[in-house]
């Protein structure tokens, strides 16, 4: 059986790295004011970031149409697929997941389409993309794959050093850590993706110890499995990286890119870290 995997841009896999993985990536919508511009069709990491720095805006992002998935879904069938896994960006943070079962059940009868809730963002959601794309490589079939990425969705750990919540708050996305507000210009938040939604995960004072934070989250991991890092464009990010090291080595770290979709909402500057659970 033939399987091919179909993700969103929130998935933050670097382009080349989701082409050799064979990963299909649709794209959100990302908005300045009246502009609009497909992730990564109209839309580079770097010129988005440029945007952000210029743009008196702050960027918001809309969920791929239904027919963005169903023409996928499509391609993928008419390149010899016999099934398709689409993996999404968590449904308690956007309407993507919705839009790809849609498209889904357009094509019962014709290709077998299983839609899966990764409850996570960025690499959270890159990584178990990965793990069904090594799956499908390997000649495991769509029920198999599928049963283990739900598997490593509910074991999978996310946490985020952010420079500021103020594109979390008027982005909407903010949940969990609203209590962090009241004090959120003398901080450094700390954010987790818990349960598919945004969590407070730690207040700290300064960008260092931010950072030390996520460290010690991964230490304080038993056995973590398949450990990964992201950020948008952080100067600091192998400094950042040479302390995760302590913990697991460097060549062994998945590195993603937070591009337009996750920068939206978390903002410049972010440096993210997640693992999957032992079982």
């Amino acid at each position: 059986m033939v399987v091919r995997i179909v993700t969103d841009s929130a998935c933050d896999l670097p382009p080349a790295r989701a082409e050799a993985a064979g990963i299909e990536v649709v794209p959100l919508t990302i908005r300045f004011g009246e502009e609009e511009y497909f992730d990564r069709v109209d839309l580079s990491h770097d010129e988005f970031w440029r945007k952000v720095a210029t743009s008196p805006l702050l960027p918001e992002t809309a969920a791929p149409s239904p027919g963005a998935f169903e023409e996928r879904f499509r391609a993928m069938r008419a390149a010899g697929a016999d099934a398709v896994l689409c993996v999404n960006l968590s449904s308690r943070l956007s309407g993507t997941m919705q839009s790809a079962q849609v498209a889904a059940k357009s094509l019962e009868g014709e290709i077998p389409v299983t839609v899966v809730d990764s409850m996570s963002v960025s690499m959270g959601l890159g990584n178990q993309c990965l793990l069904a794309s090594e799956m499908a490589e390997s000649g495991a079939d769509l029920d198999t794959i599928a049963e283990a990425v739900r598997s490593t969705a509910a074991r999978t750990r996310l946490f985020g050093a952010l420079d500021t919540l103020e594109h979390l708050r008027r982005g909407g996305r903010i949940g969990g850590a609203q209590a962090m507000l009241g004090s959120m210009l003398s901080i450094k938040p700390v954010i987790e993706v818990r349960d598919g939604a945004v969590a407070e995960a730690g207040k700290v004072r300064t960008r260092g110890k931010s950072l030390a934070h996520l460290a010690a989250k991964l230490a304080a991991a038993k056995s973590p499995l398949r450990v990964y890092a992201f950020h948008a464009q952080a100067p600091d990010i192998d400094e950042f990286l040479d302390q995760v090291a302590a913990v697991v080595p460097r060549n062994e770290i998945e590195i993603g890119e937070i591009g337009p979709v996750i920068g939206s909402h978390a903002g410049p500057r972010t440096i993210g870290l997640g693992w999957v659970d032992r079982e």
